[in-house]
């Protein structure tokens, strides 16, 4: 194998911290994505739209294809209106916990 696990997401980013394109390949974009909601959005709180739309800008100017890819990937979760985001615990994940999440 010629990937390295720990590098994937470093490279993703440009010296100043953008996104340099959003992955393709749906196990890199699934590790940004991971990424993402681990570094912008906190476990316990309640976003409304426009601050979510915020936090993706500072990485990537297309925030609602991130947006996007957040809640059908079940990184955050959305209120049938829209209005409202919580990050959320990803199904699968071993004790109810995000690994490597304080």
């Amino acid at each position: 194998m010629t990937s390295h696990p720990s590098r994937p997401v470093a490279d993703l980013f440009s010296a100043d911290g953008r996104l340099k394109a959003i992955p393709r390949k749906p196990a890199r974009r699934e590790a940004l994505l991971a990424h993402l909601a681990a570094t912008l959005f906190e476990a316990d709180r309640t976003y409304r739209e426009p601050e979510v739309n915020e936090a993706l800008k500072t990485v990537h100017e297309d925030f609602s294809a991130l947006r996007r890819y957040l809640v059908i990937g079940g990184f955050l979760a959305r209120t049938k209106d829209g209005a409202d985001y919580r990050r959320q615990q990803r199904p699968g994940s071993p004790g109810g916990a995000i690994p490597a999440v304080a």
